[in-house]
């Protein structure tokens, strides 16, 4: 009976090195996830925003011609497919350019329509609904975190920022020179990706000023991403501004992380293109990094001289593993995926839009898991 219980055992044992062999062998990557069949053609997403590994949203506009504006597009993400959302009372064209998600069931999202006009929507865990938007403002990006929700914008070509409170949205002082993304902990601790004359900034809001930095000086160099990880690491994505080099002029990423006394570029395994997304691990830290346009230089005789580089850069605490955006039949490359780390996982998705046939475009849905 023993022998019959140890090769019982032995058997099981080997079963289970065998699947755990097979899984090693398969490496983890991105997969194309399908947009619902609802969506029509010549349609593109703009952001993501993730609450949990069963609610997701993304937004864009579908319909879009060359001299069509389109319709505002919510999709929503329930744990196994992707479904449009209807938009009860939304009767304008245009498109979403942004969401947020303050709690698990309410999210905001911003847009603009036809004639330029900004619009704003509400999630109130039941429906979509309009909602008034601030008063000659032109809207571009809304951002929540630490139970805050902020708003991007311009008045009157000015840059302005609003935070809401009780009483509706509120005027907040702006950093000198653009803010293209911030990084909400709380109400006293905001960080903002921008630029100014001088180069790259970021700025720390510590809940009466803001303190600038600039952290790269070449000009015409921006962040439009900052990712906040600890009080003594900050990291921020945008690119380096160069002027030259080969046909077509592309210009270098640019990386930049704080380590709690000074700004440091960081080396990304790739030359030129834009970082346009960071996202984090389940542990908090820098897990993702999105770059677009991704270009290296060829091996030396190569023609053209540069071939494509790395969409993904996944950050392991010590160096970079590159990614690429795959292959979907029909399709051609992406541009500008947005990331959206889903909480308390290794799951992050991935938005954008992708080169379809005869110059028209289909949306990009990417998920890595």
């Amino acid at each position: 009976m023993w022998r019959r219980l140890l090769v019982a055992v032995l058997a099981v044992a080997m079963t289970v090195v065998a699947v755990m062999s097979s899984a090693a062998a398969e490496p983890r990557s991105w997969q194309h996830v399908p947009v619902p069949e609802q969506v029509r053609p010549q349609a593109g997403l703009n952001e993501a925003v993730a609450s949990g590994p069963d609610r997701a949203w993304a937004v864009g506009a579908d319909a879009v011609g060359r001299e069509a504006p389109g319709f505002p597009l919510v999709l929503r993400w329930d744990g196994t497919a992707w479904q449009r959302q209807s938009l009860p009372g939304v009767g304008w064209q245009g498109e979403l350019l942004s969401v947020a998600a303050d709690s698990t069931t309410t999210a905001w999202a911003v847009g603009r329509d036809s004639a330029g006009g900004a619009r704003l929507l509400r999630f109130d865990g039941k429906v979509w609904q309009e909602s008034r938007a601030p008063r000659g403002v032109a809207l571009t990006k809304v951002v929540a975190g630490g139970g805050e929700t902020w708003l991007i914008g311009s008045r009157e070509g000015a840059q302005v920022l609003l935070r809401r409170d009780s009483g509706g949205w509120r005027d907040l002082p702006v950093p000198p020179g653009a803010v293209y993304g911030l990084h909400i902990l709380a109400a006293d601790d905001v960080w903002a990706a921008g630029s100014s004359g001088s180069g790259a900034t970021v700025s720390h809001w510590d809940g009466k000023a803001w303190q600038q930095t600039v952290v790269d000086g070449f000009p015409r160099a921006g962040v439009g991403t900052v990712l906040a990880t600890s009080p003594t690491e900050v990291w921020a994505g945008g690119t380096a501004g160069f002027v030259g080099g080969p046909p077509g002029k592309p210009i270098p990423p640019l990386l930049v992380r704080w380590d709690g006394e000074s700004w440091s570029r960081v080396t990304v395994p790739t030359n030129f293109g834009a970082i346009t997304s960071l996202a984090p691990s389940a542990s908090g830290k820098l897990g993702w990094v999105s770059v677009a346009r991704s270009q290296k230089w060829g091996p030396p005789g190569t023609y053209p001289p540069l071939v494509p580089g790395p969409d993904f850069l996944a950050w392991d605490g010590q160096s970079f593993a590159e990614y690429s955006d795959p292959t979907v039949p029909g399709e051609g490359d992406s541009s500008v995926l947005q990331l959206a780390s889903v909480p308390g996982t290794e799951s992050v998705w991935a938005v954008g839009r992708a080169a379809g046939p005869e110059g028209t475009f289909a949306p990009r849905i990417l998920r890595f898991d």
